[in-house]
């Protein structure tokens, strides 16, 4: 292929806004998670003081990773982050590991459980399409299967999704601010009416929040806030999409790097209040293990009858959040692609919507298997350690790419440089060990799992040395 035919293929379009960027961030962030993840943290962390703690550092520590990043996304604007960040700094294998790792297990198993996750909230509505109203249910030679009508919803939201998403990036944008509004709106009325003229039953004032005795040693404490900490990181995930969308920012050099902090601070707010409405809503005895831990501290806030607008309004963020996932994902499988070490068709973009409409084709098509298969949740956990590897590694390209290239154009440099990324790096790889010492067996299928791809790495170099040929 000549020069003037390579110009001629259909590239993306720089079609987002610092609004849209922005809002990509909370979209992609604010989903579940809030509202489900405070009663598990209250069984590592006894005390509501140490509850704010663990989301006030979750919070400094993402942003310390968003400044990091706005570094290297200012540097490549182009699709991929992550994956492209890694690459020029440890090389193609590095950035085919993060990229295998990311499709396979990380990005649509995270999608098809928001795919599931969202189904059961309208299975609450409507329970005839609840993910406990089975269509099929089948036991053959000891292996049990089983397909409820939930499951079925949440591969129909993947695929309409998929397909608002398909018809352009403004197109799926667009829905995605109006669900980051309806959010915002709904967290912001829920924190207000909550500590004016909510019925409390937990801390009554602020001297109250560092006065519960935990009872356990230092060392233990250290141990249960660094598991408490893996949840917090899971509910901040996703902050870094606008990386991934790069090469579709208008002004790249200075969008990227404001909706990055921009959207980390404003998570971490939104955050640090809603946990402050919980624990003043709640006794810390009444929020261990709960999973619905916003319904419940709107119930005891605002009655029985406002649960069941919590209830639509935690949808509502799924939908939204599940939305702001789909649309990134695919520009990480697109740069694979290009550099011919994922399948061949993920490269290209649809002349007319300017997407990567295949890779998006292909997200779509997994994520809905994972969803039928009912696997989702186990190949996230065997993977959880991948996440906070790669995310050391990335902030460590900041420092490498410093020696490595120095002479490269950084529109943006990162505040704090060389402490800030040098934190991310550590507080990730203490997370790492901490996952690998308390959870061997699930590291250890998880390091097998992302193996699984050397064989894949190998046969996709190989192709492509034969295309060139």
């Amino acid at each position: 292929m000549n020069q003037l035919e390579k110009d001629k293929k259909p590239q993306f379009l720089r079609k987002l806004n610092l609004l849209d960027s922005t809002s990509l961030v909370i979209g992609a962030v604010i989903g579940s998670g809030i509202f489900m993840t405070a009663g598990f943290i209250a069984e590592y962390l006894p005390s509501p003081g140490l509850m704010l703690i663990v989301w006030l550092v979750g919070g400094l520590i993402t942003i310390s990773g968003a400044l990091s990043f706005a570094e290297l996304g200012a540097m490549f604007p182009k699709a991929g982050g992550q994956y492209i960040y890694i690459r020029e700094a440890y090389g193609p294998w590095a950035g085919f590991f993060f990229g295998w790792g990311f499709f396979w297990f990380i990005m649509c198993g995270g999608i098809a459980t928001l795919g599931v996750a969202f189904a059961e909230f309208v299975g609450y509505f409507i329970p005839s399409l609840s993910t406990q109203s089975y269509i099929l249910q089948l036991n053959v030679f000891g292996f049990s299967y089983s397909l409820s009508a939930g499951q079925l919803v949440a591969v129909a939201s993947i695929l309409i999704l998929s397909g608002v998403n398909y018809f352009g990036i403004k197109t799926g944008v667009i829905v995605q601010n109006i669900f980051t509004f309806l959010r915002i709106a709904a967290i912001a009325a829920f924190v207000i009416l909550g500590l004016t003229i909510g019925k409390k039953a937990g801390i009554t004032n602020f001297g109250q929040i560092f006065s519960v005795e935990t009872g356990l040693s230092f060392d233990t404490l250290m141990s249960l806030f660094g598991l408490a900490l893996i949840a917090v990181f899971w509910t901040y995930d996703g902050w870094y999409s606008p990386t991934c969308t790069a090469e579709e920012i208008k002004k790249p050099e200075r969008n990227l790097p404001l909706s990055l902090i921009l959207g980390t601070l404003g998570i971490t707010i939104i955050y640090l209040l809603m946990n402050l409405v919980y624990i003043m809503a709640l006794p810390i005895d009444k929020m261990k293990g709960v999973t619905r831990i916003g319904e419940l501290a709107s119930t005891q806030l605002f009655g029985p009858t406002a649960t069941h607008f919590f209830s639509a309004a935690i949808m509502i963020s799924i939908f939204g959040c599940l939305s702001a996932t789909i649309i990134y994902g695919p520009r990480v499988y697109y740069a694979m692609a290009k550099d011919r070490s994922f399948f061949k068709s993920m490269a290209y973009i649809h002349p007319r919507y300017r997407v990567p409409s295949k890779a998006l084709v292909g997200q779509a098509i997994w994520s809905s298997l994972l969803c039928l298969s009912g696997t989702y949740k186990d190949l996230f956990e065997y993977v959880v350690f991948a996440l906070v590897i790669f995310f050391a590694l990335t902030g460590f390209a900041v420092i490498i790419l410093r020696f490595k290239q120095p002479d490269r154009k950084r529109p943006y440099k990162t505040w704090g440089y060389p402490v800030i990324p040098l934190f991310f790096v550590i507080i990730n790889l203490a997370v790492f060990f901490n996952i690998v010492i308390n959870q061997p067996l699930k590291s250890t299928i998880g390091l097998i799992m992302l193996g699984i791809g050397i064989p894949a790495f190998l046969y996709w170099k190989k192709k492509a040395r034969k295309d060139i040929m």
